[in-house]
């Protein structure tokens, strides 16, 4: 009787030994399957964080650009204004010491010159090309 004993409590421990082992098993599966999701959830978030970091870095260059493209155009303005009055004023200048010149001359030449532009313009061309050619000074070839 006591190998039927012993062969019943050896079969009792191996069941209970079996029984310990399946939740042994069953616990470490749920262990794994909480680390899984808790590697899962912190994926997630660093993705999360990620994307948000790079839209808010993207946000910013853009309202850079945005600020550097409106200063350069307010820059291009302010110049061009500047430079739009200035050379009105030249013109305004030469046009008031164009017309002083032409009263000086002596034979109604203003009124003709007023009257026929490009003849007068082509006129004071060829003066100027002779008095150029006139008062240049003459260069020595070297033999």
């Amino acid at each position: 009787m006591k190998d039927q004993q012993l062969e019943k409590k050896v079969s009792q421990d191996v069941i209970k030994v079996k029984e310990d082992l399946s939740t042994l098993v069953d616990d470490g599966a749920a262990g794994v399957g909480r680390i899984e999701d808790d590697v899962s959830q912190a994926v997630d978030k660093a993705k999360k964080d990620m994307t948000a970091w790079v839209k808010d870095g993207v946000s910013q260059l853009s309202k850079g650009f945005e600020k550097l493209t409106v200063d350069a155009r307010e820059t291009v303005v302010g110049a061009a204004t500047t430079v739009k009055k200035d050379v009105g004023q030249g013109l305004i200048q030469y046009n008031d010491k164009a017309q002083e010149v032409a009263n000086k001359v002596p034979g109604g030449f203003g009124k003709k010159a007023a009257s026929y532009p490009w003849v007068a313009i082509s006129i004071a061309l060829v003066v100027g090309f002779l008095l150029g050619g006139l008062l240049k000074p003459t260069h020595q070839t070297q033999g």
